[in-house]
């Protein structure tokens, strides 16, 4: 039989199209509807919802906005409010899961501390993608990712204060600069498929 695997939070498709375009029965989780095009690849719903289920495999991309060092700034306002506290909730479901391989992908933040060091951190431009964006995995019964293809890793806007920031996602407005970073790149997308796909159907 097929495994199935949860592509958990995520309405793009992006890394639930490459473990399809491998055979697997994979199928995005989102409480938004999917833009990527698959409708019946996608579970629009509370993925809370689809956590007992009998999945072979769970990938989670849980919400950062509360959770990344990039909005530190806020942490405070979070706190009281209630907000950051709801992140590491959400965050901790995806570590109670009764599944035998489970990958959560999340910024550098304060799971790291909070729930326990990464398995393993990443950046896009290690997979071919020409970004920088450092990426945690927590890994269950999973390889780390091997690097395919190393690139440069673009370019840098620099502000009078001495902050620097990736340009792929400095020229989005703040509005928007969440939702540009949350993205799943293309060749980050690829390699988790290719090489946890053959771990999770048994192959040698």
């Amino acid at each position: 039989m097929t495994p199935k695997i949860l592509i958990a939070c995520e309405e793009s498709q992006t890394v639930t199209k490459e473990f399809r375009r491998l055979g697997a029965h994979a199928f995005s989780c989102d409480i938004l509807p999917c833009s990527g095009g698959f409708s019946d690849w996608h579970i629009q719903d509370d993925v809370a919802e689809h956590l007992k289920r009998p999945w072979d495999a769970i990938i989670a991309f849980p919400p950062c906005t509360h959770l990344a060092t990039s909005g530190a700034k806020w942490f405070e306002e979070k706190r009281v409010d209630g907000r950051q506290q709801q992140g590491i909730d959400f965050f901790l479901l995806f570590t109670k899961v009764d599944c035998p391989f489970v990958a959560i992908e999340n910024p550098v933040g304060i799971m790291s501390s909070i729930w326990r060091k990464p398995d393993q951190t990443i950046q896009p431009f290690q997979f071919g993608d020409p970004y920088r964006k450092r990426t945690c995995l927590w890994l269950k019964n999973l390889p780390r990712l091997v690097p395919t293809e190393i690139v440069n890793e673009g370019p840098v806007a620099e502000y009078p204060s001495g902050k620097k920031m990736p340009l792929w996602y400095a020229n989005a407005s703040v509005k928007e600069r969440a939702k540009v970073r949350s993205k799943t790149f293309p060749g980050v997308a690829k390699a988790m498929a290719e090489q946890w796909w053959k771990v999770i159907k048994g192959d040698k």
